[in-house]
């Protein structure tokens, strides 16, 4: 077995109560859990429940009240640069065309101009935007620009890919597109994924763990194996048998109105 890309070990984390200041908020308490090389793992809880501040931790914007992060074995006590971190929303500079969009990253790591042009246009091209590379934020829908995005992300070559609902403001069709290219390029290029989703079926079609968390203070209830095939094909997932048996158990997990307490079929 592999040693874990990225790792929290009894994390926890607390926040000054602006209404109290004696009483702090405990946003997530005592989590301990690690995520291999080229896993996708997908963390699902209840809105509050501190996901968000796990993959804040886990990218450095902030520290752990107690406990430790560690990335690649090291402790994560900043912004790391061998962590990735896609957001609900595109965050696109407007005044920079697509490619020069991708390449800020690489520009931020002191990378040259002709390797970052090069670079840029190679992950468009693997996110089938490469004949927009030269347009503007504005005059792409907001399915390609988050696959602009997407396309950001990829092309610092991170360690540690964290995802916060990147396809959540999407319609239906255009998120099924995506999560397609999302699934195909971290299984090939083999990403260690942490995938903070709210859509059950998205959880399951993405990973090889969905970890379920419990209301706030966050702690982790269940790690659920996803014991399907074809991890780099969600639609072809998306139309297994097998499916059906994960959505009421995580349902049944999260409280949220389903009647089962079956476990999953394996």
């Amino acid at each position: 077995m592999s040693e874990p890309r990225i790792a929290f070990e009894q994390v926890s984390k607390r926040f000054q109560n602006t209404k109290s200041k004696t009483d702090p908020i405990t946003a997530v308490e005592n989590i301990s859990f690690s995520i291999r090389d080229g896993e996708c793992v997908s963390l699902i809880g209840p809105s509050g429940c501190g996901k968000s501040t796990l993959l804040n931790m886990g990218s450095g914007l902030y520290q752990p009240s107690s406990g430790r992060v560690f990335v690649d074995g090291k402790a994560v006590d900043k912004p790391n640069p061998h962590v990735a971190f896609m957001l609900q929303k595109d965050l696109l500079l407007p005044w920079r065309n697509i490619r020069q969009n991708v390449e800020f990253g690489l520009q931020i790591f002191g990378v040259g101009a002709a390797e970052r042009k090069q670079r840029a246009l190679q992950m468009l091209a693997k996110c089938h935007l490469l004949e927009f590379a030269e347009h503007y934020p504005h005059q792409l829908s907001g399915g390609m620009r988050q696959r602009a995005a997407l396309a950001r992300t990829l092309v610092v070559n991170p360690s540690v890919l964290l995802m916060d609902e990147p396809f959540s403001a999407l319609d239906a069709q255009t998120k099924m597109v995506l999560q397609q290219d999302l699934a195909e390029m971290v299984f090939a290029e083999k990403k260690t994924t942490l995938f903070i989703t709210h859509d059950l079926v998205e959880s399951v079609i993405l990973s090889d763990r969905i970890l379920v968390m419990s209301a706030r203070p966050g702690t982790i209830i269940d790690e659920i194996k996803v014991d399907l095939p074809e991890r780099d094909n969600p639609n072809a997932r998306r139309l297994h048998q097998a499916l059906a048996d994960y959505i009421p158990y995580l349902m049944q997990r999260l409280n949220i109105g389903a009647n089962t307490e079956q476990p999953i079929r394996q």
